[in-house]
Order: C-alpha cells, then sequence, then structure tokens
C-alpha cells in the first residue's frame, strides 16, 4: 500500500505541475467530504474560474481508461464532494468546472491527457 501511495503521489505531482505551467493556480490538494469523498486537486484559473481536478493513473493501458474507474456510485461522491466545498467557499456552481487529468505509464516516462469541463451528471 505504501508503494501504491507513492505512485499516487508522483501522479498528483505531475498534473500539478502541468497545470501550473498551463497558469493554473493551485488551491489545495485532497479535499474530502465527510472524511471518505475527496477531490484529488483545486485550481483557479482566470481569477473567478475554479476547476475540480481528478487525477487518474494507470500503469498501462491494459486497465482501461478513465471513464472506467468513475461510476455512477463515484461521479455522485464527487458532485457532493464539489457541492459541498461550493457551499462552504460560497462559490457560485456557474463559475466552476471539473476536469480529469489521465495519466499512463509510457515506457520510461509518463502520457498525460486533459480532459477539460467534463459532466458528473449521468
Amino acid at each position: 500500500m505504501k508503494n501504491n501511495k507513492k505512485i499516487w503521489d508522483k501522479a498528483e505531482i505531475i498534473a500539478i505541475n502541468y497545470m501550473q505551467k498551463k497558469a493554473y493556480e493551485l488551491i489545495t490538494t485532497n479535499f474530502k467530504f465527510w472524511k471518505v469523498w475527496e477531490i484529488d486537486l483545486i485550481f483557479r484559473w482566470d481569477f473567478w474560474k475554479t476547476i475540480f481536478v481528478e487525477v487518474k493513473y494507470r500503469s498501462s493501458e491494459q486497465f482501461g481508461i478513465w471513464e472506467d474507474s468513475i461510476d455512477y456510485f463515484k461521479r455522485h461522491k464527487l458532485l457532493k464532494t464539489i457541492q459541498n466545498y461550493c457551499f462552504l467557499k460560497r462559490i457560485n456552481e456557474e463559475n466552476i468546472r471539473f476536469d480529469v487529468i489521465s495519466i499512463t505509464k509510457w515506457e520510461k516516462s509518463y502520457k498525460l491527457i486533459h480532459y477539460r469541463n467534463e459532466s458528473l451528471e449521468d
């Protein structure tokens, strides 16, 4: 488990570095709601937009794409966590966006794909 934690931490650092190079300002990491529901990364963009980012890491493409890992229950948890954050911080939900950063180990490097404005609604 400890080794997996290091891999996930590294994936989040890769995602943070990518977003910061694109001029996104990191607000927080691993925001928790009810101690078990969590959003990986939260950024501010263009001074008014709040971007919620779920980081999905795969050690190879044989384990499927990121959409496979976000089922109905995970979408519900993410949506509730985002709504809770918006309520606590008094953020208008019209000024938010949900993104996914998919990171796949690729030979000795990583392949990163940024999916912008994904829907959490089913």
